[in-house]
């Protein structure tokens, strides 16, 4: 595989996914455009054929832009996705190929896809099912210990606290001798860090955050938003005893980035990218842990409406949880206003033998 010098395929994670996948990360000669002139060609093309012609296109220069591109830009990503593929299926991969005709029939008219289906009929298509691991095993890798009944810490979360799992791992040492001796190793998905990964004997345990209150669902938050919540929680002061403390946190700073009035027209593109970004890989990283050995089509994206009423369910959760162990006894509903006027009427007089401090049951009887 030839890339560029680009920081994102330099870093240990690509790095590692392509050493486990048998793949040679071959990078570019710099200022050498011929190196991988194949993708720069289709670069080019895609952006004089298709994005060109689309509303909101800025281009490199800005007497190519419009007089108000940012108003004109209607697409979303998955429409962006769906748009481009389409593109490449009818048009890119249908253009006749005229000096790059095959050999065997040099006159004739084809195209990538004539050639690609001649290909198919002659040697058939071999498709190659991924093992169900897999998506575990290409996650970024930690080496931690663990910590009794807190569990493993990664990236300043707790995980795994009383899990069954790590129930007599505490207490046993790492087979993992070298670099990393007698550390476990964890997976984790930088896209949903609800949840971590840990393999024993063949099989993959989920290591739930001790921070998610038990029953409910909170919503996907990425690294950064860890980050965030961390540096929220020591600018306050807090110095949480348990992950469990620095989930209000969490939910405050979610909550306050998707209220219902500033969605999206009082928010910042700022926030309103940071945003989309973050529920667009979070949903990616649902859709591959859920269907690790085939392909799916990709879930709906939730509303603005249907993002803010979950934040205020996990926020309403949290409350009242919070509540409800504040007090000894389970909380009890207050009595309704006017239950006590319908026990009895206040035009009802008393009776004479009811009230022993009246003068007629002083007096006694005659």
């Amino acid at each position: 595989m030839t890339s560029d010098h680009g920081s994102v395929y330099k870093n240990h994670h690509l790095v590692q996914v392509a050493r486990m996948l048998g793949t040679v990360v071959l990078p570019a000669r710099a200022m050498r455009a011929q190196d991988k002139a194949a993708c720069e060609r289709a670069f080019s093309g895609i952006q004089s054929l298709l994005l060109e012609l689309l509303l909101g296109y800025r281009g490199r220069d800005v007497a190519d832009r419009g007089a108000d591109p940012e108003e004109d830009a209607v697409w979303t990503v998955d429409e962006a996705e769906h748009l481009l593929a389409t593109w490449i299926v009818g048009i890119w991969q249908n253009r006749r190929l005229d000096q790059y005709a095959p050999a065997w029939d040099p006159g004739g008219r084809h195209s990538p896809n004539t050639l690609f289906a001649t290909a198919a009929a002659r040697d058939g298509i071999a498709l190659q099912t991924p093992d169900a691991s897999l998506y575990h095993r290409l996650l970024p890798a930690h080496f931690v210990k663990v910590h009794g009944r807190r569990g493993v810490k990664i990236s300043g979360l707790w995980h795994g606290g009383d899990h069954p799992v790590l129930a007599g791992l505490g207490s046993l040492p790492s087979p993992r001798s070298g670099r990393h001796r007698g550390k476990w190793v964890v997976h984790r998905d930088p896209r949903d860090c609800r949840q971590v990964f840990i393999e024993l004997a063949g099989e993959w345990h989920p290591l739930p955050w001790n921070g998610l209150p038990r029953g409910e669902d909170v919503l996907a938050f990425s690294d950064a938003r860890v980050q965030q919540v961390l540096r929220e929680a020591a600018r306050a002061g807090l110095k949480p005893r348990d992950d469990t403390e620095l989930l209000p946190v969490l939910l405050d700073l979610i909550g306050a980035r998707s209220p219902v009035g500033s969605w999206p027209s009082q928010m910042t593109k700022t926030e309103r990218t940071e945003r989309a970004r973050e529920v667009a890989r979070a949903r990616a990283a649902e859709r591959d842990r859920a269907a690790p050995t085939g392909l799916t089509s990709l879930p709906v994206a939730p509303r603005p409406a249907e993002l803010v009423r979950q934040n205020r369910q996990a926020v309403d959760a949290e409350r009242r949880r919070r509540r409800e162990a504040a007090v000894d006894a389970p909380l009890a509903l207050p009595p309704r206003l006017g239950d006590g006027l319908r026990q009895r009427s206040l035009f009802m007089l008393p009776d004479a033998d009811d009230e022993p401090d009246s003068p007629l049951a002083q007096e006694g009887p005659k």
